[in-house]
């Protein structure tokens, strides 16, 4: 299923205690691969951020093509949303490498205003979290070497099925008892399945198609359709920069950016 629209709904010490715990990098303004506001927009001071006039984001890099390196910057279709907002801010972006099982639980908010990296909107991670609206809607995919023997889900029983550790495919993977092995980051997880150590992957099949898509020799075997949307995470004790994300996004959304972002990083089957 190709992403779809954003959903109109109403609407520096970082490396340091529960971050230092999980591991993390900050990758600074020079490095986040966005324009930044040029020093021609005011900062929108109403808004609280953890540092006055900085946006710092968490994301579990690389993730290709949410978030990941290219040319010494930091790119990808989320990238572009936290800078349009760090833009309608007037604040420089800065961008904290984190690891995923710190930002799916919560934790990297004690050190960023915002977290992104394709994180799936859960009632378990609402539990620590507010998200804003969708941006993203995603299903996950099982991908296996062509002639593999692998089929489908029952097919890949007693199979080393590679999935991303702390995401929705693993949670589905162990529910229908599959044998996981676990990959700490999405580049990982698809090497693993390229070197053998994994006889098929799951996860979600933005990330999986677009890494595999020029890669004849494998395919994918089954789609289910999980109806998981993606969002950002931020603190619930910042209404108002939620509000404002949630602004930035309809804007986004409205003035087409969005649209552009998502044929720019998923393909014209993805235009709205």
């Amino acid at each position: 299923m190709p992403p779809s629209r954003v959903r109109r709904l109403a609407a520096t010490a970082l490396c340091a205690g529960t971050l230092a715990l999980s591991g993390c990098a900050v990758l600074g303004p020079a490095d986040s691969g966005g324009t930044g506001n040029g020093g021609e927009v005011a900062v929108n001071e109403s808004v609280p951020l953890l540092n006055p006039g900085q946006l710092t984001v968490c994301s579990d890099i690389p993730y290709p093509p949410f978030e990941f390196q290219q040319g010494g910057k930091t790119v990808g279709y989320d990238i572009d949303i936290v800078q349009r907002i760090a833009d309608d801010l007037g604040a420089e972006l800065s961008i904290v490498d984190s690891s995923f099982e710190a930002i799916q639980s919560g934790a990297s908010l004690t050190g960023c205003d915002v977290n992104i990296s394709s994180i799936t909107i859960t009632d378990e991670r609402r539990q620590t979290m507010a998200f804003s609206i969708p941006y993203l809607d995603d299903d996950l995919v099982l991908v296996a070497p062509v002639d593999s023997g692998i089929t489908d889900l029952e097919s890949a029983q007693g199979k080393r099925i590679g999935v991303q550790q702390a995401t929705t495919g693993e949670f589905f993977a162990e529910e229908n008892g599959l044998d996981i092995v676990q990959f700490e980051d999405g580049g990982m997880q698809v090497e693993g399945l390229r070197s053998g150590s994994a006889d098929a992957v799951l996860g979600n099949g933005s990330v999986l198609l677009y890494q595999l898509k020029d890669d004849p020799a494998y395919e994918v075997v089954e789609t289910f359709e999980t109806g998981e949307q993606l969002g950002m995470g931020i603190s619930p004790d910042n209404a108002l920069l939620l509000s404002f994300v949630n602004q930035t996004l309809l804007d986004m959304e409205e003035d087409g950016t969005l649209n552009e972002s998502r044929v720019r990083w998923f393909g014209e089957e993805a235009a709205q």
